[in-house]
Parts: structure tokens; sequence; C-alpha cells
């Protein structure tokens, strides 16, 4: 993530280390002022960690922002941990987190898996949440599923579909999410690395309008590409832990709450129907399409709305 449109780069002002049970340890900090808005981070992935630069979305003279690790991630212990990772561990985390701190009600800020966090935690605690700022709307659906990992996006990333079905035996493509999983988690560790490999390039070249050679070294790495792809897999092929069109159905406990939705025209990982159909339910909502922007948070055009939509759902909040 660049810092383009950004906050100075800014550290943070406390940092703790939250144990949450199952024996997972989290990595939380604070930025801003202490006496500031409060507002919660909801980093993508799953799995995918902090960035410094997520810290930079928040005003520091305005927020008490509180950006964590979620379970498995970044410098969360232990490091791609799925014992007892499910989206509602990472719901409860954020009750624990918040408890913890002091924080009567925060607003939420998600983007793409954090998004769906986001409205998973707002939904189950709707008195806890003053706002919501939803960046690249993913709320893993079938068809969202089917798009990414079965052949939809085939159409515009052709070359790199085949690069990403090459370690899957054509006779298991029927069902490329379950032939990876199984791959990912199986006892070949030289094949669950080759897998994790060709994994982490399909996520970070469907990341931006342009991939990022920097997130694409990220994802592939030795010692994180293997623990970042299992995480992913793990969450993708259980649908997120949710039913069917759970977020969707959800909406109503929340739409008394200010919101604004961000997404990318051409966003391949989480592309725009989703925020559409997420609007059509949630009416009250704003909903803003950046004509010329991808997925990343980083590009100019996202980074500027998420901005002023951050600041536009405090004013509302407060």
């Amino acid at each position: 993530m660049t810092g383009v449109g950004l906050h100075p780069p800014v550290e943070p002002y406390a940092v703790h280390r939250v144990p949450v049970g199952d024996g997972h340890v989290l990595h939380v900090e604070e930025v801003g002022r202490p006496d500031g808005v409060p507002v919660v981070f909801l980093h993508g992935g799953p799995g995918g960690g902090l960035v410094p630069a997520a810290r930079r979305f928040f005003d520091p003279a305005r927020y008490r922002a509180v950006l964590f690790d979620q379970r498995g991630a970044g410098r969360s212990t232990p490091f791609g941990g799925l014992t007892a990772n499910t989206t509602w561990h990472l719901v409860a985390d954020l009750e624990t987190i918040r408890q913890r701190l002091g924080i009567a009600a925060w607003m939420v800020f998600g983007g793409s898996w954090g998004a769906t966090l986001g409205l998973a935690y707002a939904q189950a605690h709707p008195e806890r949440v003053t706002g919501l700022v939803l960046r690249g709307v993913l709320l893993l659906r079938r068809s969202e599923r089917d798009w990414f990992y079965q052949g939809g996006l085939r159409h515009l990333q052709p070359e790199e579909w085949d690069r990403f079905v090459a370690p899957i035996p054509p006779a298991e493509r029927d069902d490329v999410l379950a032939a990876y999983h199984r791959r990912l988690h199986g006892p070949d560790e030289a094949e669950a690395r080759a897998c994790a490999r060709a994994w982490g390039r399909w996520e970070a070249v469907n990341s931006s309008l342009r991939p990022d050679p920097r997130l694409l070294a990220h994802l592939t790495a030795d010692g994180q590409a293997l623990p970042i792809a299992r995480i992913l897999s793990h969450y993708a092929r259980h649908g997120g832990f949710l039913a069917e069109g759970q977020l969707l159905d959800g909406v109503d406990r929340i739409r008394h709450l200010p919101a604004v939705i961000v997404n990318g025209r051409y966003d391949l990982c989480c592309p725009p129907v989703s925020a559409y159909d997420l609007a059509r339910r949630w009416p009250e909502a704003e909903l803003r399409i950046v004509p010329d922007a991808g997925h990343s948070a980083a590009e100019p055009g996202i980074a500027r709305e998420v901005l002023r939509a951050t600041d536009r759902v405090a004013d509302l909040a407060g």
C-alpha cells in the first residue's frame, strides 16, 4: 500500500498483546489521540495482516484508531494458526479488544475481507457500532467465490488463470477451490508450498489495476505464502462461515447506522455488483463507485473516497 493521498506516517502511541483464548494472542495498536473519535480498522485477507500505511487513513489529530492483526495474521500468534479461527471467533475478538480498551462504541472501517468481517460484527453488535466505512465489498456468496476461484475471472485474466490452475489436474478443476484446499492443507509439504505460491500470485495480480510487485513478492515469499494461503483457503472453502446471503439478510439490523460504501469500478477481487447489491438492501447507505480504480485501497481514487468517507461517517455518528 503506497501513501498516495493519505495522512502522514504515524507511529502507535500504544501497543498491546491481547490473549483471546484458544492459544491466540493478538497484536493490537492505537494511533492518534486517546480522546479521539474511536474507530477500528479491519484488514483484508483473511490472513493479510496490517501494513503501516493502514494507520494513515485516520487523521491523528481527530481519531483514536485501533488496528490489529486478526487470528493467525501478521504479528499475532501463532502465525497461520487455524485452530478456532472462524468469522465468529474474530467477531468475539473485536468485543474482547473493545472491552479491554474501554471503548463504549466505535466506527468500523473494513476493506475487502475486512468489509465482510465489519458487516458480521456490526450485525452481531449494532449497539457497539457508530457507523461503517466499507471498501471493496465482499459478501462471500457462492457467486463471488465462483467468480474468483471457479473461472469467472478467467475471461479478464486468461493467462493468469492458466497459471493459477496449473497445479491442479484437469480432472479436479470442476472444483478448483476444493482441490487447492486439499493440497494446501495436505501432507505433501513441497506440493503445498508450490500451490501456495500459485495461490499468492493469483491473489496479488488481481488486487489492483496494475499488479503491485511488492504485494506479489510478499504473497509468494517463503515463510509467508503457505500460512496466508492456508487461512485464505480455509475461509473461502467454508464460505466465510456464513449462510448464503447472510450479510444481506442481516442489513435491517444496521440500517439506522451511517455508512459509506466505496468500490472500484474495475475491482477484480470484489466486483461492484456486491457493493451495489448491499446498497440496494441498505438505501440509507451512501454508495461511491470509483470510475478509474480496481481493488487496492492504495489507488488514488479509492484512497480519496475512503478518506472522505471516514470523515463523513465520523461527522454523522457524532
